[in-house]
């Protein structure tokens, strides 16, 4: 059950952000980072976060509802509380009069929104999707993608599987004020995008054809719901998304999440979330793997990587390096699939100056997390250039650097 409590506001950031991307000036940001004390407690700071598009902006002293279960679990990617109302002054609101369809439904955060979807179904689409399995992959293949498509329009549709509010992700915002992402979708239980899309399908179908994106990239915010059970994670919303495009006849690219700094044996090398969605896919998708790496099934996904990384590869004795190999029960149904690799720039990356992290780990600690994402911008570049008739086979590779 929700562990709610009352708190007193300390200390409360302006929400705004530093620019838009249009180019207008200081905007407001949809998140508000607080300090709060619990009342009747030891008077200990607790940071706090408000969502401003659900429950208004914070000040100073006023009295609000926080729920704290997170931040009382110790929970690394939710470790704050979350205000609940604002008792202060968060009881007034108006809500949008021209929405008409629910998000949040039946709980006590339920809101109107107007939703995205065309009256029109327009198939197939034939525009390319990149399929994430955790938001930390999203700077790395918007980047590629824009350096290997310059002038083309990336759009972003935020799933479900991490966190539900747009507004959480700095990252979508960082990428939006540089112009490496033309808008924002958030589909399903998501909600606090540009705009807001009952399924993933929906959000994609509007994207691709009445917003005319080139190419979209969908997956979940930031964190991730997760159990070390086979089925029991957030990750596994790419096995929705990724039907939801081949439905809509959009060459669909899998963006593999692999790891050679994860302390954990089912993350390494290719993790299992990966090969879980591409074992249970009723139809094939594209795969990129960095360049210089052999076969994605065998028992040496080590081999080569020192010529693709060189001196980003973490400088550990090998027997302190944990071991990248593959454990794949069903193997046919692994290599059914398009793989490609791709050239990956990791020192131009690294200079980029955008978010650089997973799990606590940076780039020179996990090359390989971002070496993966960055051949999956590559490859959907290549995607979007190429007719959906003729598209590379496996064997031909990605040419040209990320």
């Amino acid at each position: 059950m929700l562990k709610l409590r009352r708190a007193i506001v300390l200390d409360a950031a302006l929400p705004t952000l530093d620019g838009s991307s249009d180019g207008l000036g200081p905007t407001q940001a949809p998140e508000q980072e607080l300090v709060v004390t619990l009342a009747g407690g030891d008077g200990a700071r607790r940071a706090a976060i408000a969502d401003v598009t659900l429950v208004g902006r914070a000040e100073p002293g006023d009295e609000v509802i926080v729920n704290v279960q997170a931040l009382d679990l110790g929970l690394g990617s939710g470790g704050f509380d979350v205000v609940h109302v604002n008792l202060t002054r968060g009881l007034a609101g108006d809500g949008d009069p021209g929405a008409g369809v629910m998000k949040l439904n039946y709980t006590s955060l339920q809101h109107a929104v107007k939703p995205v979807e065309d009256e029109r179904l327009r198939l197939p689409i034939e525009r390319p999707v990149a399929v994430l399995a955790l938001h930390g992959q999203l700077a790395a293949v918007a980047w590629s993608y824009a350096r290997q498509a310059p002038g083309s329009r990336l759009g972003y549709v935020q799933t479900e599987g991490g966190a539900l509010p747009g507004g959480h992700s700095r990252t979508v915002a960082m990428l939006r004020e540089r112009g490496l992402l033309a808008g924002h979708l958030s589909a399903g239980a998501a909600y606090g995008g540009e705009g807001e899309a009952i399924t993933t399908a929906g959000a994609l179908h509007h994207a691709l054809n009445t917003l005319g994106w080139d190419a979209a990239v969908c997956g979940p915010g930031p964190g991730i719901v997760g159990s070390s059970s086979a089925l029991g994670h957030g990750g596994m919303a790419a096995l929705d998304s990724a039907h939801a495009a081949l439905a809509l006849g959009c060459p669909t690219l899998l963006v593999a999440r692999m790891s050679s700094g994860d302390g954990r044996e089912r993350h390494r090398g290719i993790s299992h979330h990966t090969l879980t969605v591409l074992d249970l896919l009723l139809e094939p998708v594209t795969v990129a793997i960095p360049a210089g790496m052999r076969s994605p099934v065998g028992a040496d996904l080590r081999a080569g990587l020192g010529t693709v990384f060189g001196a980003a590869m973490p400088r550990r004795p090998m027997k302190h390096r944990p071991a990248l190999a593959l454990d794949v029960e069903r193997p046919v149904r692994i290599t059914r699939h398009d793989w490609r690799r791709a050239a990956v720039d990791l020192p131009a990356f690294a200079a980029a100056g955008l978010p650089l992290s997973t799990m606590g780990r940076g780039l020179t600690e996990d090359p390989l997390f971002f070496g993966a994402a960055l051949a999956g911008g590559t490859a959907l570049a290549e995607l979007s250039d190429a007719p959906s008739s003729a598209l590379p086979d496996a064997e031909s590779g990605v040419s040209g650097a990320a």
